[in-house]
């Protein structure tokens, strides 16, 4: 994955609560083997309504979901994130993420930005007044700005995923720096047992 460290984007705001992995991606899509091309699946039922926020010129290409609470509950697929990192989202913000959404948001370098209920509601409507409006998000300061809005807010990262977006490491990226070492360990097993590569 490519490294994470700012983000200056335009948003969306998607003023739902509690929407779930089935509803970001249904599962009618998950007979495709690859993991791209999800993006046109992305929350697909809703976007059937021409009304749908995710349908209106003024958003299109913007980087950045604001959404309401409790996002990307129920199931545990990967492919929500993978839906919405296709569309182009490079960040989320909620007031709540489910923790197997989120874990699985940071694995592909999708930054989950959780701030307060109040602070959420304010960007929201602020997007809503107008989409042009520009979000900073700092993954190595962790701090989210709002320029236009004279906004600042911290949010939290454990250390060990700002390393993993900061230095754009994926699970297999993080397995690589271990190659040396995991070498010398083959070296010394038994011919009898499972060797990597064999």
């Amino acid at each position: 994955m490519e490294p994470v460290k700012l983000i200056t984007e335009r948003a969306v705001p998607l003023d739902r609560s509690d929407v779930d992995t089935d509803q970001i991606i249904p599962s009618d899509w998950l007979k495709r083997i690859e993991r791209t091309g999800f993006g046109a699946g992305l929350f697909s039922e809703w976007r059937e309504d021409p009304e749908f926020v995710l349908n209106q010129p003024q958003y299109q290409g913007a980087g950045i979901l604001v959404a309401g609470p409790n996002f990307g509950t129920g199931s545990s697929r990967e492919h929500a994130p993978w839906a919405l990192e296709d569309y182009g989202f490079k960040a989320i913000i909620s007031s709540r993420f489910a923790d197997i959404f989120r874990n699985n948001c940071l694995k592909i370098g999708l930054v989950p930005v959780t701030l307060g209920p109040d602070e959420v509601e304010r960007i929201m409507r602020a997007v809503e007044a107008d989409p042009t409006i520009e979000i900073i998000i700092d993954v190595p300061d962790l701090i989210l700005r709002v320029p236009s809005l004279d906004m600042e807010e911290p949010f939290h990262l454990d250390d060990h995923h700002i390393h993993r977006l900061v230095h754009g490491l994926d699970d297999i990226g993080i397995t690589e720096k271990f190659a040396d070492e995991i070498s010398a360990f083959e070296a010394t097993r038994p011919t009898h047992l499972p060797r990597v590569g064999a």
